[in-house]
């Protein structure tokens, strides 16, 4: 028994996600894509909304359930230092992805609610003042006394989760190339030409120079984070979170008809980057895109809110009179629009969010109005051009450091989404040996696809050009339930995907199993769930919701017990699996059981 149980504690997920693709013998493309498979979602399994807002997510935007990562937070903890973050929450992530073999495949690193959303930065300050102190200063000699330079009073001691996240490299190594205030190269450095500059995808394993080109080396490397809500203090309830997500996944591809409103005024922090205004009003023209710049704080009985850029500490959102449509990315240039706590003053970010904006940021502490801590007007115009709501943020801000974003990061409105079809396998279809996948796209507007990528299980297996077959090898699959994904890439800089999910059977083995919710529905947060299976052969059976073991049966039969709240609310998809003795070959995976907790 101790062997069975060691077994299933240590070794069955990094064989379910990693040791099928490779004895199979595919090798993961070097390429990475903007989509789903791209995320990885952490969830706080300490907090309710936080695996509440995580199962919509997941299950509204298709997460494969080996990109999610459970990483335990006191909900209470709102804020946390700098050290406590690096060793707690960041490095734990950058494990798990190296860990499930998904590096170089992910970009986005994504925050259900309910993480600390303000890092307290004073200790690497403290570290950066003393290696400034004990460097000399040009033209020194021997015995001079060091300089004591004073550490720049623009470059605040506290950080966003999303902000660090992002400059991550950085962030780990303790090097104060994270504070810099144009230390974002994946967003172009040709400030006066601003509006000009092209918009492209963003990908986490390609490096970006100084320029914002792309290099094979010296360059920078970045993975784009965004919270998918604030559920404490002056966050938003989780219904609204929801709401949000789920009208913003509802918006992509529709190319809406609203307008984006930039609103200027006479107040320090609307003027510190309306120049821009006029510019981005005119390249979103170009788009066929409605924009314009008014005059005042906030946009006042407007029925088409498409998009908002303001300057202003204070509004109320209901008293203008006007709508924010979905997909729309609101936000207002002011001090503590980030700043989460309970009677922190200034409007918050998540009143854009209340009234239904797919996302909006703000600092999370005092930024002296300097412009380069904010996004840039091309905010929209990125978005407009297709990018995601997260890679429009990036683009457009040059020292992210102290900038939340909240909302859904692939929201993509104006995309022209790829339909994809694959011919030589069927939704369902029970595999014995291989398969040829023959994928075709067609793209709104006549636009061309560049590749196709095949996903198994979530994880890339292989690309190939259009017109060019894809061969399935499923002999050293585990038997039964398996994911395939086809997705199409765009052609053109911004790399818009669209994908095909099939579900198929692999039967080589001999191996079975059986799986059922013995609990009727309605599925209460008080009424314990209970899973029967049967996997003939078996050593054991495991209950996997994402990446976790939330049951264990001992032997090839029986039932288990999962407390609801383990799970949270909403949609909740489970995997049981059986397990042999004899490596990947010798499991069986049954199809997943989905679930609806009140």
């Amino acid at each position: 028994m101790f062997f069975v149980m060691a077994f299933l504690r240590t070794n069955i997920l990094a064989t379910l996600a990693v040791m099928t693709l490779c004895a199979a013998g595919w090798s993961v493309a070097a390429r990475a894509g903007g989509g789903p498979e791209n995320v990885f979602l952490v969830v706080n399994p300490q907090s309710r909304a936080s695996l509440s807002i995580a199962n919509h997510f997941a299950r509204l935007r298709q997460i494969p359930a080996g990109n999610i990562l459970h990483l335990s937070w006191d909900p209470k903890a709102e804020t946390t230092d700098i050290d406590t973050f690096r060793l707690q929450i960041l490095m734990p992530i950058l494990q798990a992805i190296d860990g499930r073999r998904l590096a170089g495949q992910i970009d986005y690193v994504v925050y259900s609610s309910d993480f600390p959303w303000g890092i307290n930065l004073e200790g690497d300050f403290r570290k950066f003042q003393e290696a400034m102190q004990r460097e000399q200063p040009p033209g020194a000699k021997p015995g001079d006394a060091p300089a004591k330079p004073e550490w720049p009073k623009l470059l605040t001691p506290v950080g966003s989760l999303t902000g660090l996240t992002y400059l991550w490299p950085a962030v780990r190594a303790v090097h104060p190339d994270y504070l810099q205030l144009q230390t974002n190269w994946y967003m172009r450095q040709s400030a006066p030409e601003l509006c000009d500059a092209p918009s492209r995808a963003f990908r986490g394993a390609r490096q970006y120079d100084r320029q914002g080109e792309v290099v094979r080396a010296n360059g920078r490397r970045y993975m784009l984070s965004v919270m998918l809500g604030v559920t404490a203090g002056r966050g938003n309830s989780p219904a609204e979170a929801i709401g949000y997500l789920t009208r913003s996944a509802a918006a992509d591809g529709t190319h809406p008809a609203g307008t984006i409103y930039f609103v200027q005024n006479g107040d320090i922090r609307s003027k510190v980057r309306q120049d821009r205004f006029t510019a981005a009003v005119d390249e979103l023209k170009k788009l066929r895109v409605a924009a314009e710049v008014i005059e005042g704080t906030v946009p006042l009985n407007k029925s088409d809110v498409q998009g908002a850029m303001m300057g202003t500490a204070a509004f109320d959102w209901k008293a203008s009179g006007s709508t924010i449509l979905p997909g729309a990315i609101c936000e207002h240039f002011t001090s503590f629009g980030g700043v989460m706590s309970a009677g922190a003053g200034q409007t918050p970010l998540s009143e854009f969010l209340r009234y239904g904006a797919a996302g909006s940021s703000g600092t999370v502490t005092e930024p002296y109005s300097i412009p380069d801590k904010f996004p840039t007007a091309m905010l929209q115009v990125h978005y407009a051009r297709g990018c995601s709501l997260a890679e429009a943020f990036y683009q457009s801000v040059f020292g992210p450091y102290q900038l939340l974003i909240v909302g859904d990061p692939l929201c993509q409105p104006w995309a022209d989404i790829p339909k994809v079809d694959v011919a030589g396998i069927e939704p369902g279809a029970a595999v014995r040996g291989g398969a040829t996948l023959k994928p075709v796209a067609t793209v709104p507007k006549g636009a061309a696809v560049d590749h196709f990528e095949l996903f198994v299980d979530g994880l890339r297996a292989a690309e190939t050009k259009p017109n060019e077959p894809i061969a399935l090898s499923t002999v050293r699959l585990a038997d039964g339930y398996h994911e395939l994904r086809v997705v199409a890439v765009g052609a053109g800089p911004i790399e818009t995907q669209g994908r095909r999910i099939i579900p198929i059977t692999t039967a080589n083995h001999g191996r079975k199993i059986e799986a059922s919710v013995v609990t009727k529905p309605p599925l209460q947060a008080d009424k314990p769930i209970t899973i029967a299976a049967k996997s003939p052969g078996a050593i054991g059976i495991l209950v996997i919701q994402g990446h976790r073991i939330v049951a264990r049966i001992a032997g090839e039969q029986g039932q288990a017990e999962i407390a609801p709240n383990v799970l949270g609310a909403g949609p909740v998809e489970l995997r049981v699996v059986g397990l042999g003795d004899g490596g990947a070959t010798t499991h069986a995976l049954a199809a997943p059981i989905e679930l609806t907790i009140q």
